[in-house]
């Protein structure tokens, strides 16, 4: 499966005419490796290792096994973190060991060698992280290609790993694995005693990847390494293609029954006999697969992926995605259906922008789901994905050094890099965050709080007093939403040390509370309605601070969930209190004023007159925008969830309508329609202050006046 082993001679009486005849064909290949010692000044520490030299033999006779992996390993009980940072205090060093012959007393090796694992060693060797000195290491890497587990003998990788000088019962060390298990079972996880070693694999699933301990890393295919995908600009031939030969028998009977009303959709197969249409070719490796409409009609992988829209990425006998690469790299859309898969680089990659996800359940509805993606979001999934493949996983060296970066993250967290950096081209306006701020924005600058009013006099001059004891306000502009009535005259209002500036508009709408005004100079904007009067200085103060570290997102108090009503099959806004969020009412929320003017000029849709219109749902179109381009949740600080008015008793308010809920979901159901999906993110988060609920004194805490539930 894709792990090409370096040819063994099983007629060979003397195990070390195995590795001339590997020599002799990774010299061809130009394989061979010299591990160096990047530090010049320990020359005497180099390890060499040249399979043009016989290596040592190990006896694994009387070795003892590996203890049983240990399936409840985490970051903070199996690993050693004392061991790193000793050479750089900013970078973890790898140690890879000398290569021997590990065999048993009849010569049967313990392992096959791959030209891939060569490569994954030669990837180490020639990074910054790599050191030859064993007593500076922090990771230590068996030269025990267990890549394949076909190819391995368990046992005998078992005694070879207990037998390594710093094994230490596995602690710190690293293992490859692309093909776990063996028939009929099929673990997701390889089948080897590797006691707390770290697995780097494929095919994990949620029950064998180990959180924060273990790495997933993709299936490689070798014939990805001698092809080259011209861009295909014209439109596709194919909506969607499954190209994968091992389907159960189940879901390739669903898809041929989708694919009887659809001639877009592409079913490979292996073909029953091959014309000669396609050449042999020593330097690029064949593989033709055949239509199950036609078994004349064949097609040369993975080349045929080009033509496709999206790919079908389906659960076999093996959790291993071994068609997924190919797919990306050939610019179409992966189509993720397995259920419990753990994605590789799934903690710091984020899948949903490259990739549509199905239930395996729900494959019959399949051509349904992908017929209703729209054209720009094809052109965005496409484009994300083409650059993942290119980032990370074009070839065995990239693949390599992104784990290792994952793995320096892990145990430098403090120099990490952040989701923006993994995930977004630098270079890509259409999909990185279109603020262009840095990851906190100027504290000194303050923000400016829009006042929404009509005529709750007495409560907006209650909210002004309080206002101006918040110690980032910098500037107070109430919008005064009543044509029928002037405000009152300025001497009426509260005497504040703060700027205070009264516009009126001309017409009573929901959306003048967004409109990008001249008189705001500073990034911050608190959006706050006038019967908000319970918000005290601290919770504001510490709202603002939160947004200086999220200043893309809204952050605010009030928080509010939808949820899909399987009923009515429409979406229903929730106001229940729940530890799930997906929108922060701005009727007390902080956000950039970039989003002002994007809500004024660039609503999608008629969704902005149709706010004006109902008088209505104009925070939940804002949550839309925001959620949309940013592909990230609000945050909601604070735990006070009581937003009540008490003192306010008018009539007109708008949440005294009995139908306010109802136009509510019908609001979100409307806007998913003109997205084209549901942008918004679903969240179990709030920010705190730091010690708020702990029994400490006062003046060590720098928000104490903070709300209760």
């Amino acid at each position: 499966m894709g792990i090409v082993p370096v040819k063994t001679d099983k007629h060979s009486k003397a195990f070390y005419k195995l590795f001339t005849v590997i020599a002799c064909l990774c010299t061809t290949f130009g394989f061979i490796l010299t591990f160096h010692q990047t530090n010049s000044t320990s020359k005497n520490n180099r390890i060499t290792l040249d399979l043009a030299v016989i290596p040592e033999t190990v006896l694994l006779e009387d070795a003892e096994l590996a203890r049983a992996r240990n399936g409840n390993c985490s970051y903070w009980d199996c690993f050693n973190v004392y061991k790193c940072g000793q050479r750089d205090q900013d970078r973890i060093a790898i140690y890879v060991y000398p290569l021997h012959n590990y065999v048993d007393t009849k010569g049967t090796p313990a392992f096959v060698l791959t030209k891939e694992f060569y490569q994954i060693l030669k990837a180490i060797t020639d990074s910054s992280y790599y050191t030859p000195n064993p007593h500076e290491a922090c990771i230590f890497v068996p030269t025990i290609d267990t890549l394949n587990q076909n190819l391995i003998q368990t046992n005998l990788v078992a005694k070879a790993l207990a037998s390594l000088q710093y094994w230490e019962n596995g602690e710190n060390h690293l293992l490859f694995n692309m093909v776990p298990g063996i028939s009929p079972d099929y673990n997701t996880v390889m089948d080897v005693n590797t006691d707390r070693a770290l697995i780097a694999g494929a095919g994990f699933d949620t029950w064998t990847y180990r959180s924060g301990f273990d790495l997933s890393i993709p299936f490689y295919n070798p014939i990805l390494a001698n092809l080259k995908f011209k861009e295909n600009s014209k439109k596709r031939q194919f909506f969607l293609i499954s190209s994968q030969m091992n389907l159960y028998d189940r879901q390739r009977r669903i898809l041929q029954e989708i694919a009887e009303n659809n001639n877009n959709i592409l079913i490979l197969q292996k073909c029953s006999t091959l014309s000669s249409n396609h050449p042999s070719d020593l330097n690029i490796p064949k593989d033709i697969r055949c239509s199950y409409r036609d078994s004349t009609v064949e097609h040369e992988y993975p080349h045929i992926l080009t033509q496709g829209t999206f790919c079908l990425i389906a659960r076999t006998a093996r959790l291993v995605p071994v068609n997924l690469l190919e797919s990306m790299a050939a610019g179409c859309i992966p189509v993720i259906m397995v259920d419990n898969i753990v994605m590789p680089f799934s903690e710091i990659i984020d899948w949903t922008l490259a990739s549509v996800s199905i239930r395996e359940a729900d494959l019959h509805s399949i051509a349904t789901v992908l017929t209703s993606v729209s054209q720009q979001k094809i052109d965005e999934l496409r484009i994300q994905s083409r650059w993942l493949y290119q980032k990370y996983f074009r070839d065995v060296k990239q693949i390599v050094l992104t784990m290792l970066d994952e793995l320096n993250d892990r145990v430098f967290p403090h120099l990490s890099k952040n989701y923006m950096n993994w995930n977004i081209p630098k270079n890509d306006k259409s999909t990185q965050n279109p603020l262009f701020l840095p990851l906190t924005a100027s504290k000194s600058q303050g923000f400016t709080a829009v006042i929404l009013t009509y005529d709750r006099i007495e409560s907006l001059f209650m909210l002004i007093q309080k206002m101006s004891f918040v110690s980032s306000l910098q500037k107070i502009l109430v919008v005064w939403n009543n044509q029928k009535k002037s405000p009152p005259h300025a001497t009426m209002f509260p005497k504040i040390n703060k700027p205070l500036k009264i516009i009126r508009t001309k017409a009573n709408k929901l959306s003048n509370r967004f409109y990008p005004y001249e008189e705001i100079e500073t990034e911050a904007i608190l959006t706050i309605d006038d019967d908000i009067v319970m918000l005290t200085a601290d919770e504001l103060d510490f709202g603002y601070e939160v947004w200086r570290e999220f200043p893309d997102r809204i952050v605010g108090f009030p928080s509010r969930t939808h949820v899909w009503d399987n009923i009515t099959n429409r979406w229903r806004y929730e106001s229940e209190w729940t530890n799930e969020i997906s929108m922060v009412l701005t009727g007390a929320a902080f956000h950039h004023k970039y989003w002002s003017y994007m809500y004024t000029n660039a609503m999608p849709g008629d969704i902005k007159d149709w706010v004006d219109e109902h008088m209505n749902c104009e925070d939940i179109a804002m949550n839309f925008l925001v959620a949309n381009i940013t592909n990230k949740p609000p945050i909601k600080v604070a735990p006070r969830k009581k937003f009540k008015c008490p003192e306010c008793t008018n009539t007109e308010m708008l949440s005294a309508d009995l139908n306010h809920m109802m136009e509510r979901s019908a609001c979100i159901d409307r806007f998913a329609k003109i997205y084209g999906t549901m942008p918004l993110k679903t969240v179990e988060f709030r920010a705190d202050p730091v010690l708020y609920k702990d029994n400490f004194p006062d003046k060590l805490k720098r928000f104490n006046d903070i709300g209760s539930l």
